[in-house]
């Protein structure tokens, strides 16, 4: 079943120009370090090995066109960043270009009709690394084989597919066509498929099948093999990681494919032959052949990128590290770069709503209470002490970057007050004070508040220390309680955490678009309402139903932002769920706008110079495609 329109059919006819003229060009220029085993038949020419319409990239205003060649250094804490190759590499069915806009990448297009009817077109001849056609029978695999399967996927396909509890009509008209339908409008599957930890709804089904019970000729096996037959799904498991990235033998569409098994010190990627991107110039991407990525003590990082041993480094870097690195820029022969962060927050702490404790639970849900703490925050000291006085201070809301940024969404409640805050406090009836002045709360005891960390970072602890310096200003003690990330997350769900410090919201330059479910109760990992969060996860299997009106009424707007059908009436949504936040001081911000440093070696070039770094959107370096980026010299130098 076909169903496009007709401009798409003169996008199509574009394409098979652009197409025409590249091959022209492709034909007679090949990759240099794949020239051999092209002239050995190990690899078919470039031309070959392209999708029939590859995805031209052009390079942004402030790139070029690059040189081949050359193996890029970084470092990165454990092992488990190997998946940095994945996210860095950011090739996705659907992706964000640099205006946050979506458009077609590993897909040749999609087409969404009446906001529940999503059709992807694949690219002919797209393969994957291993040289396997990539079509819609991946897709199948992953639907049909694999999330669908009650062996490898018990709990059935992920629950980011269900619309009310409805799952997507699934089918797959052609090889190269695959289609996603709901029966209402679905705007969160696009961008749950750009991500950087995207929904990966494809697997290579070539090589995955070949350890699925499904496609195993019994008859063909052993006694020993049957035996072990019993336990395929936990290898089938093992082994299935595009987003992990750690087994080498899987084949992937991303522009540099791992080649080394953990555990390892050490993880090597090479150029994915096969990756469906050229230049405008017609030249296979990407221009670098190898990323190699070591494991150092994440402590250590700062002072080997100062010496020189990465090409290009951003993991373990902090604002802190800024000085010492361009002190060593000239040294080492790299340059840093400062790109600005726009997470709503960069730290914001969450009084926990769901605390089982009556006294506490009853002053936590005081708005009063919350408005107090926020405007005891002296966030112009932090912002002096710890940044250079170069963040932005206010509350854990969007950005300036962001069309729906309003000032008063980042101030309100906001500003150093201690008078006010005091008076608020009084007025609430927590006028008594103990010999050291601390407030006693209706019961007796201090006015003592233990904010508790993960233990990842001491970052965390140098804001807490000076929160609680103003905080004892208006009669309030903090303590810091530092733990293990398991602890802490679980702590927070059962309700024994008083307050928690964290990140602020992920995507601080949202849109109209942007999916607002962070700001209801849709989470358990909101720390604000853990088990609000759980009872909508689990369709209040467990959890407790919300029991607060200004909760209920973000679930509320939430659920009519899912069902609005034009930019306006969502932004209106969003503006007022962001103006009951910043009323209601659910999570109090801190500063936002944090510098990232980036070292950057001279010798590598198109990586910008000044644009935003976030995870989602943006992939870190993803969505500024390293792919383009390159080696002045060709790696000659290494």
């Amino acid at each position: 079943m076909r169903d496009f329109s007709g401009e798409f059919r003169k996008f199509c006819v574009g394409i098979w120009a652009v197409v025409l003229v590249l091959s022209a060009t492709i034909a007679q220029a090949e990759v240099p370090s794949l020239q051999a085993d092209v002239k050995a038949g190990k690899l078919p020419p470039m031309v070959e090995r392209l999708p029939e319409a590859p995805l031209v990239v052009t390079p942004a205003e402030d790139q070029e066109l690059g040189k081949y060649g050359g193996s890029l250094r970084s470092l990165i804490g454990n092992p488990a960043d190997v998946k940095l190759m994945f996210v860095y590499g950011y090739a996705r069915l659907v992706g964000y270009n640099r205006d946050l806009q979506l458009e077609a990448d590993i897909a040749e297009s999609f087409d969404v009709k009446e906001g529940r009817i999503f059709t992807f077109k694949l690219r002919k001849g797209h393969r994957w690394s291993d040289g396997a056609p990539f079509t819609s029978d991946d897709f199948r695999y992953w639907w049909e084989d694999v999330a669908n399967n009650k062996k490898l996927t018990p709990a059935g396909p992920p629950a980011s597919l269900l619309l009310d509890g409805e799952l997507p009509k699934v089918s797959f008209p052609d090889a190269y066509t695959v289609r996603y339908e709901w029966s209402k409008p679905n705007p969160n599957f696009l961008p749950l498929l750009a991500g950087a930890s995207p929904l990966l709804i494809y697997r290579p089904a070539h090589y995955l099948s070949e350890f699925h019970i499904r496609y195993i000729d019994k008859s063909k096996l052993n006694k020993i093999q049957k035996i072990k037959l019993k336990s395929w799904a936990s290898k089938h498991n093992r082994l299935d990681n595009l987003y992990k990235f750690d087994n080498p033998e899987l084949p992937t569409l991303q522009p540099w494919r791992n080649t080394t098994s953990a555990p390892a010190n050490r993880f090597v990627g090479v150029r994915n032959p096969y990756f469906h991107r050229v230049d405008s110039a017609g030249n296979q991407l990407p221009y670098i052949d190898r990323v190699i990525l070591s494991i150092s003590e994440p402590k250590l990082i700062s002072a080997k990128a100062a010496s020189g041993d990465v090409d290009l480094q951003v993991r373990a870097l902090k604002l802190q590290d800024a000085t010492f690195l361009k002190e060593n820029e000239k040294r080492s022969a790299y340059r840093t770069l400062l790109w600005p962060t726009v997470k709503g927050s960069h730290f914001a702490l969450y009084p926990n709503l769901n605390v089982t404790d009556p006294v506490w639970k009853k002053l936590i849900r005081d708005v009063r209470f919350r408005r107090a703490l926020s405007l005891a925050i002296d966030r112009e000291e932090i912002n002096d002490v710890l940044y250079f006085g170069l963040a932005t201070e206010g509350n854990n809301t969007v950005q300036k970057q962001s069309p729906l940024f309003n000032d008063e969404y980042r101030t309100r409640w906001a500003t150093l007050d201690l008078d006010k805050a005091n008076q608020i406090l009084d007025e609430m009836g927590l006028d008594k004070r103990n010999e050291d002045g601390i407030r006693l709360l209706p019961d007796g005891q201090d006015l003592s508040i233990i904010v508790e960390t993960a233990g990842e970072s001491t970052e965390q602890t140098d804001v807490l220390e000076l929160i609680r310096d103003s905080w004892r200003e208006v009669g309030i003690a903090l303590f810091t309680k530092p733990s293990q990330r398991a602890v802490f997350r679980n702590r927070i769900f059962a309700g024994e955490t008083l307050i928690s410090i964290w990140g602020g919201l992920e995507n601080g330059v949202a849109g109209p678009q942007s999916n607002p479910s962070i700001l209801a109760p849709t989470s358990q990992i909101s720390y604000q309402w853990p088990k609000w969060g759980q009872y909508y996860e689990t369709k209040g299997a467990s959890g407790e139903p919300i029991d607060m009106p200004e909760a209920k009424r973000l679930m509320e707007l939430y659920g009519n932002w899912l069902t609005a059908t034009n930019d306006d009436d969502r932004t209106k949504i969003w503006s007022e769920m962001l103006s009951i936040h910043a009323e209601q001081q659910f999570n109090i911000g801190v500063v936002s706008g944090i510098l990232q440093p980036i070292v950057v070696t001279e010798r590598l070039k198109n990586v910008p110079k000044s644009v935003i770094f976030n995870w989602d959107p943006g992939a870190h370096f993803g969505i500024y495609h390293p792919d383009l980026f390159y080696f002045v010299d060709g790696g000659k130098e290494e």
